[in-house]
Order: C-alpha cells, then sequence, then structure tokens
C-alpha cells in the first residue's frame, strides 16, 4: 500500500482531546495589535500564528477554535487590517493573527509596509513554534498563497496547512483538490507534512487542531 505524501492528520485520542480542549476552555483573550517590530509583545512563550489569503475563513476559524464568536474579527476588503492581532491562550501560549494577503484593494506603499512588517515578524520570531497556513478547500493552493509559502521556507518557519470550509467541497472533488494541494506542498521545504482539513461551521477538524497546537513545545 503506498503512503500519500501529506496525510490527513489522524484524529488524537479522546484523552488528548479533552486537554487540549482544556487548554482553550482556560480563556482566550485580545491583548493587542501590532503594527511594528517594537510593538511586539515579550516572546516569552510558545507562539503560533495563523496566515490566509483574504475571505478563506480565518478569523472564523480562530473563533471556532476559542469557541468566542467575535474574538477575530473578519473583514471583506484585503489589506484594511495592517495589524498583526496577538491573543492570549491561557498563560502558555500567544495565538497571532496575520493579516489576509491578496491586496487587490490595499494602496502600494501600504503593501509594502506590510510586507516588510511579515519578513521581520517570522525571520526574527524566536517563540514562533508554527504557522498555520488556511488554505480554502474549493480552490487548492493559489498563486498568492505560493508568496507566504515561500517566504515561510526562505524564514525557515516550519508550518501546517489547514484547509478550511472543507463541508463546502463535493465529495466527487475532494481527491482532486487534496492531490493538488499536496503537488504544491511537496515544492516546500518548511511544509508540515501532515495536512488538517476543517469546517468551521461544521466544527470538523476543530478538536483535532487544537490537540495539534496544545502538543506544540
Amino acid at each position: 500500500m503506498t503512503t500519500l505524501p501529506f496525510p490527513e492528520v489522524e484524529t488524537p485520542d479522546d484523552a488528548t482531546i479533552e486537554a487540549a480542549r482544556k487548554l482553550f476552555a482556560g480563556g482566550t483573550d485580545f491583548l493587542k495589535g501590532v503594527v511594528a517590530m517594537d510593538g511586539l509583545p515579550p516572546d516569552d512563550r510558545i507562539e503560533i500564528c495563523f496566515a490566509g489569503r483574504s475571505n478563506v475563513g480565518k478569523s472564523s476559524l480562530i473563533n471556532a477554535l476559542t469557541g468566542r464568536k467575535g474574538l477575530a474579527r473578519a473583514s471583506n476588503t484585503p489589506g484594511r487590517t495592517q495589524e498583526i492581532n496577538f491573543f492570549t491562550l491561557g498563560d502558555s501560549r500567544y495565538l497571532v493573527d496575520l493579516p489576509g494577503y491578496g491586496f487587490a484593494n490595499a494602496p502600494v506603499d501600504v503593501v509594502a509596509k506590510w510586507q516588510r512588517l511579515l519578513k521581520q515578524y517570522l525571520s526574527g520570531r524566536q517563540s514562533l513554534r508554527r504557522a498555520f497556513v488556511l488554505i480554502d478547500s474549493r480552490h487548492g493552493v493559489k498563486s498568492v498563497d505560493e508568496e507566504i509559502l515561500s517566504l515561510l521556507d526562505m524564514s525557515a518557519v516550519t508550518f501546517q496547512v489547514v484547509l478550511t470550509k472543507a463541508d463546502k467541497v463535493k465529495d466527487k472533488d475532494r481527491e482532486a483538490v487534496l492531490a493538488q494541494v499536496r503537488g504544491a506542498l511537496s515544492k516546500h521545504p518548511a511544509a508540515f507534512p501532515e495536512l488538517i482539513v476543517t469546517s468551521s461551521e461544521k466544527g470538523w477538524g476543530i478538536p483535532t487542531l487544537r490537540a495539534v497546537i496544545a502538543g506544540l513545545e
């Protein structure tokens, strides 16, 4: 039997899922929005970040993980929010929401400033354990996603792909999308070799993603 590259993460056991649930139930709060490197909080705890193109469902995913509907705010305008938003997860972790990329409606100077900050953050944050890159299950990896994946490679930041909106994909199309994503990731040395498939609306994959985050040290 041939093992597929980038298989889906196996569902954790009940004890692991429950421990992760308790971690997230312990409290998640907005800490601050950062627009420059000197505004970053101390890197004194484990940090994970979420990246994804605009409208990929990043805010919905963060809200589903934390069980708080209004914690991360969605914007339908690419480039509107140019802050790195930090949330505390208990007293041991930061969840970091990076602005959506795909800046069709943002001024060139705004894009350039954000790209500089992103590069500085990814290359200079010692406490960053993993980046979770969100990919829309309906579309797979697009050219705009390749830019962030290559940046993560150059920054030597391990990233793991989280497929969003899986409930919107027909069964007959699912394997083709997964194959496209696996093929794209095979070109990126920083890619973690497992996929997480989620639906914030249905709750699919949310306990698994929580467990992966809880297991990072």
